[in-house]
């Protein structure tokens, strides 16, 4: 008989083992574009807070006055007596902000795949899903019934002919992310949809990394492609990333609402958001449309970022976004490059397989709005030094 102790002791040696195991670095001070950790002041690049989000101090002002007028908790899940009046507001709001039908917010941005997809497929419906899409969606696919196929990363002819070799009389869906985490390109929407749609599909975008830096005001890669009105284009994404707070929201028709309210597993037994959540949710959509300077910032920086490296002679692996990877190939290399960027005061995170296919190890940094020229230019100091020293970049 296996013991609890001798299952959780093998498993974190077969981790060990294999260098899958992971220790977090801990933030000693907020969640800004500087910093502490281990001790050291350093530039951010690891975080996902584009828009500087996550110490604002308006949002700061409207999670303390939201606690104030309404407490610290909803106190039940969202269908018993779980829904305040600003959990309703804040749908509203992020409805007109994607310019759909309807919005429900969930508790993540991963559990929302869970929900959404669960909720919609069924026995004899057929999803299609990009190769490299985020492991939520992957997650929310293995507790679906529906025929799951996979197609090649971005490649519209491999789409076409999934599509075309399973027919269905039930629900097609064609799933991909907006932008993808790790690479940080933009998943071709409207060649995806045009596929989608010679064949009866929907087409489902998780939008995690692309809600608040694509489109219009950060509207996201739906609107950034013209198809935020469409009933046939389901947008799903996260409250955390640029937004910088918490939590998932569906948005599309009015139905897709009713439905996952008595549906969705995740919003059926889960509590509903704290209030300073909310409040802190609706300051971040009101500022995003306020200050449109917040989101040239971001990409003047970023174009700025990715210039510089590629000056340097990194290989910045076609990134079109914030996300903003450096290919170091081997995972040793990775880890050894983030650690002596620590030493030099830059804050950046190694990644390797499985997360990443072998030989394409890299460091992911994320340029934000709140970095300063001057915390570039020290982190593209560091990252001269380092490319030098292990050989990445000419000495």
């Amino acid at each position: 008989m296996t013991s609890l102790t001798s299952r959780i002791g093998a498993e974190l040696d077969r981790l060990r083992s294999s260098g899958l195991h992971i220790s977090p670095r801990v933030l000693e001070a907020p969640q800004r574009a500087r910093t502490r950790v281990a001790g050291r002041d350093v530039v951010n690049l690891a975080s996902n807070n584009y828009l500087g989000f996550s110490d604002h101090p308006f949002l700061k002002e409207r999670a303390e006055a939201f606690v104030r007028t309404w407490g610290v908790g909803a106190g039940a899940v969202r269908t018993i007596a779980g829904t305040l009046s600003i959990h309703e507001e804040l749908e509203e709001k992020l409805a007109a902000f994607k310019g759909t039908g309807s919005a429900l917010v969930f508790g993540s941005g991963f559990t929302t795949n869970q929900g959404v997809l669960g909720s919609l497929l069924q026995e004899g419906d057929l999803v299609v899903s990009d190769e490299l899409n985020h492991a939520s969606i992957i997650d929310g696919l293995r507790l679906a019934k529906a025929t799951k196929k996979v197609f090649k990363h971005k490649d519209m002819q491999d789409l076409e002919r999934v599509l075309a070799e399973h027919p269905t009389d039930g629900l097609k869906l064609v799933v991909t992310d907006g932008v993808f985490s790790m690479d940080g390109d933009i998943a071709p929407l409207d060649e995806i949809v045009a596929v989608a749609r010679r064949h009866g599909a929907v087409t489902y975008v998780d939008d995690a990394h692309g809600s608040g830096v694509l489109g219009e005001a950060g509207r996201g890669t739906v609107h950034h492609f013209g198809f935020e009105h469409d009933d046939d284009v389901i947008q799903i994404g996260t409250l955390s990333k640029a937004w910088g707070v918490v939590g998932g929201y569906a948005a599309g028709t009015h139905d897709l609402r009713d439905l996952l309210i008595n549906k969705a597993r995740p919003f059926l037994f889960s509590t509903g958001h704290p209030p300073a959540v909310v409040g802190a949710l609706l300051a971040a959509i009101e500022l995003v449309q306020r200050e449109p300077q917040i989101m040239e910032r971001l990409w003047e920086n970023t174009r700025y970022f990715k210039a510089e490296l590629r000056r340097l002679g990194f290989d910045t692996f076609g990134s079109q976004t914030p996300i903003t990877p450096v290919i170091f190939g081997e995972a040793a290399a990775a880890f050894a490059a983030s650690r002596m960027l620590l030493e030099r005061g830059v804050f950046a995170v190694g990644i390797g397989f499985p997360t990443v296919p072998k030989g394409l190890a890299r460091i992911r940094n994320i340029v934000t709005a709140d970095h300063t020229r001057d915390d570039l230019d020290l982190a593209l100091a560091a990252y001269e030094f380092v490319g030098r020293e292990l050989g990445v970049v000419a000495g």
